[in-house]
């Protein structure tokens, strides 16, 4: 919401951001740029965003919030996000380099979920560690990349996940084997759950020096600079590979470029010229851009393969809402307030 002198009204109460201070300690920011911490550098501004250091706040915070009855969102490092042009008028749970620790005994880490995952796969290889290589160049978050069971040349981070320590809507503290998580490609039991994924144990497989797995990310790198933008902001592959399409048709990118849109812009937002499964903001691109993009593509894929692609963009609507971008409705993305 705009006011005529330009002050934006916040729809979360400052006895709110006062109590929410009380349990994070020097961890609340107001009035955000959500297109300032966006990768996509695409967002409106954020009426609260709190930073927990540790499991006991978010613990302590989510109590508060269920206790209260306050809507909620929770965002990482903001990989696959898309958020509306008018900001978030709810709190924002924000997982990232505050709570970042890292232990490795023998062939075991532990990793708090704030951890950098290009950070966590370097110090899998400095201790001989293998099985992480393949994450060297994704750029997220250690509970993002759980959550969605990312990974690349088709591996998954659960592939090595033993234990996730989680805390559910209600405060609780939640402990989950492997098997509980329900890895699959590309997805896991996080994604409907709603629990926020605190910490995370990983088995590695050692390897008598690190030389062959440094080798192995350097190559891995150099693969992703040649292929996929670097410099414009991006929020990695819009679609996920669909293995219908991919068996008769090839990767959604290969797909994407044959008809026609490497290179196609709605308003500031441009399907990558360099890689077709990416949309890059040029320049004061909108939501609505983006989610035009997707929307033209996918349409256009269906109607030429008959496959349905699948986002692994979301959507974050300005009253809190994770929506898969592929299915929100454009115009309800910017509408509404949820008041506190």
């Amino acid at each position: 919401m705009v006011v005529p002198n330009g002050l934006r009204l916040s729809a979360v109460a400052r006895s709110v951001i006062r109590d929410v201070e009380k349990i994070c300690p020097g961890r609340v920011a107001t009035n955000v740029s959500l297109a300032e911490i966006s990768r996509w550098r695409i967002g409106g501004i954020a009426d609260v965003i709190v930073s927990p250091t540790d499991t006991a706040q978010i613990s302590a915070l989510r109590r508060y919030l269920d206790k209260n009855d306050l809507r909620h969102v929770v965002i990482g490092a903001t990989s696959n996000l898309l958020f509306s042009d008018d900001g978030l008028r709810v709190v924002c749970v924000q997982i990232g380099s505050g709570f970042a620790s890292i232990s490795v005994v023998g062939s075991v880490i532990n990793a708090s979920a704030g951890v950098w995952v290009p950070g966590l796969a370097r110090r899998a290889m400095q201790a001989g560690l293998k099985g992480l290589e393949h994450t060297c160049g994704i750029p997220g978050t250690l509970g993002g990349l759980i959550c969605m069971n990312g990974g690349s040349q088709r591996n998954g981070i659960g592939d090595v996940v033993t234990a996730i320590t989680s805390v559910d809507t209600k405060g609780e503290i939640r402990y989950r084997t492997r098997e509980d998580c329900a890895f699959n490609y590309r997805h896991s039991v996080f994604q409907t759950s709603s629990e926020i994924i605190a910490e995370a144990e990983l088995r590695l497989q050692p390897q008598a020096g690190r030389r062959s797995i440094r080798r192995e990310m350097l190559d891995i790198l150099s693969g992703r600079r040649r292929k996929f933008p670097q410099k414009l902001p991006n929020c990695g592959s819009v679609f996920v590979s669909n293995p219908a399409l991919y068996a008769d048709y090839g990767p959604p990118g290969a797909v994407i470029e044959r008809l026609g849109f490497k290179g196609k812009r709605v308003g500031g937002a441009r399907v990558s010229p360099l890689h077709a499964n990416f949309i890059v903001n040029e320049g004061g691109a909108r939501t609505s851009d983006v989610t035009a993009l997707i929307a033209e593509i996918k349409a256009a894929v269906m109607a030429h393969t008959g496959c349905v692609l699948t986002s692994e963009v979301r959507i974050v609507t300005c009253n809190g809402e994770i929506l898969p971008a592929d299915a929100a409705d454009a115009s309800s993305v910017n509408r509404g307030t949820s008041s506190v």
